[in-house]
């Protein structure tokens, strides 16, 4: 089997594909003479690793023996590959026995299953290259370079991260001494917090704070200051980050980290006006609207000198498929020394899937998109928070707080999320039902209405609950805490609990 590198002055040049067809054959005769590593060995190789097909089929057969407990020699793998053409070509299954009659590959037969995965690895390397080529050489559609690097990219940490099971991989020991660390992080912060900080005391009282290769969704309605939240809290961690690493800090004693926000709905300036908005005390309605005096320009100003150097850093690219996303954490990651720890997504629902067809069932889409979120905080070792838009049957309820089943498209995010939390505010459907406001002349019945809904309002006016509906690690459970919708902040809430 060959095929063909093309040139710059676009002549076609033989290539042969890396490969080792006597390695292969040797490890499948170690392999059936000693089932002992054909057990150890079939949880490194795939079948497509083989350059031979029929050495590939040999090995899925071996495996799926092994599978259920049955010896794999010669004579039990026979009835397999009487019809198969491929063996025939070999001289029949009697080249199973052939495969045998040599211990040589008894000795080395782990080396030869390493340099058949390497060799896979630099055939499938070559695939991708001449793809690259391919298509970057195709003009007949719509030309995105950006687009076809990023696919690349897609492309080469698949082979990358192929395979990759057996060296993560640890023992006992090292998952203690992780544990430990935890554990000694959580006392030297003071207690409650073994993970990253919100920067919200309540909410790291209840959580521990955000864990490394967790993924945590936030949900809400609209209105709710889902990503008012989010904001606040990758600000919080962020801002923790700068000042210890000012402190003196060792990186990983400290309990902030630097944050990537990838924001599909709203743009950077956007985000940024809110953070600024919030630092200086600005309503940001009137930031926008430019309607503010100089005192309160120059509390802009310094807050923006204070915060340039604040380590978050947004994305506000609209439609990422989720391979893009992952694509370009790598990418961030690498660029900040792998010292992101907290990855912000606004929101779930407008990622879009790898597939060509996958608008055609939302409900596939949304479950890839889910998988590849839980899969991204575990392969980059980071917090993932998604946001993620409920479904109106929130509204229908008399009770209108949140409940898992109320997650768009549920089932899958609700079993790939570590943690789901609602933002809840009483206050806001309050205030939509405001009765009849009493004027000169009113009735007593509308002035006992609007005093009644007076009074409910004021309970809970400026409060939020967050809602911890799933917890893997923890305890399930709710929060209080205080909102102010001007500056889009939320803090803790130290005063009396309302009765809702």
């Amino acid at each position: 089997m060959a095929t063909a590198m093309i040139t710059p002055s676009g002549h076609n040049v033989p290539l042969s594909l890396p490969q080792n067809v006597e390695a292969e054959a040797a490890m499948l005769g170690a392999m059936m003479i000693d089932n002992r590593l054909a057990d150890d060995l079939t949880d490194r190789l795939e079948p497509e690793h083989f350059y031979e097909p029929v050495h590939g089929r040999i090995f899925a057969a071996i495996k799926s023996l092994r599978k259920s407990e049955s010896l794999a020699t010669p004579v039990t793998l026979r009835p397999m590959f009487e019809a198969d053409e491929g063996m025939r070509a070999l001289g029949g299954p009697s080249y199973l026995a052939q495969l045998t009659g040599s211990g040589a590959g008894l000795i080395g037969a782990r080396q030869f299953a390493k340099q058949i995965y390497d060799l896979a690895m630099l055939r499938t390397l070559v695939s991708v290259g001449r793809q690259l080529v391919e298509r970057a050489l195709d003009t007949s559609e719509e030309v995105n370079p950006r687009k076809q690097i990023e696919e690349a990219e897609e492309e080469l940490f698949k082979v990358a991260a192929d395979g990759g099971a057996e060296s993560t991989v640890k023992s006992f020991g090292d998952a203690a001494k992780a544990a430990v660390k935890m554990a000694e992080r959580a006392l030297n912060a003071g207690g409650n917090l073994s993970g990253i900080t919100t920067g919200l005391d309540s909410v790291n009282a209840k959580m521990g704070g955000m864990h490394h290769s967790d993924l945590m969704i936030l949900a809400g309605r609209p209105g709710m200051g889902k990503t008012a939240l989010a904001t606040n809290i990758a600000f919080n961690a962020a801002q923790r980050w700068m000042r210890d690493m000012a402190d003196g800090i060792a990186p990983d004693r400290s309990v902030g980290t630097k944050v990537a926000f990838f924001s599909l709905e709203m743009s950077a300036d956007q985000l940024a006006t809110r953070i600024l908005a919030e630092q200086s005390q600005i309503s940001s309605e009137r930031l926008r609207m430019g309607k503010i005096n100089n005192a309160e320009m120059s509390r802009l100003v310094q807050a923006s000198m204070e915060l340039q150097h604040l380590p978050l850093f947004i994305d506000d690219t609209a439609g990422l498929s989720i391979g893009a996303l992952h694509t370009r954490m790598r990418r961030l990651q690498r660029r900040q020394n792998e010292q992101i720890g907290l990855v912000v997504v606004d929101y779930l629902q407008l990622l879009q899937g790898s597939g060509r067809g996958s608008s055609e069932n939302r409900v596939q889409e949304i479950s890839e998109i889910s998988r590849g979120l839980k899969t991204m905080a575990k392969d980059l070792n980071v917090s993932v928070m998604a946001l993620s838009q409920l479904s109106r049957a929130v509204e229908q309820r008399e009770d209108k707080r949140p409940q898992l089943s109320d997650l768009r498209e549920s089932g899958s995010i609700e079993q790939d999320a570590d943690i789901v939390m609602f933002v809840y505010r009483e206050d806001y459907y309050i205030a939509m039902h405001e009765p009849e406001v009493p004027r000169a002349g009113s009735t007593a019945d509308v002035e006992d209405k609007h005093a009644k809904w007076s009074q409910k309002y004021a309970e809970v006016a400026g409060l939020s609950e967050l809602i911890i509906a799933k917890q893997r690690h923890g305890a399930t459970g709710k929060v209080t805490l205080r909102f102010e919708p001007e500056i889009t902040r939320f803090s803790d809430y130290a005063g009396p609990q309302p009765g809702y």
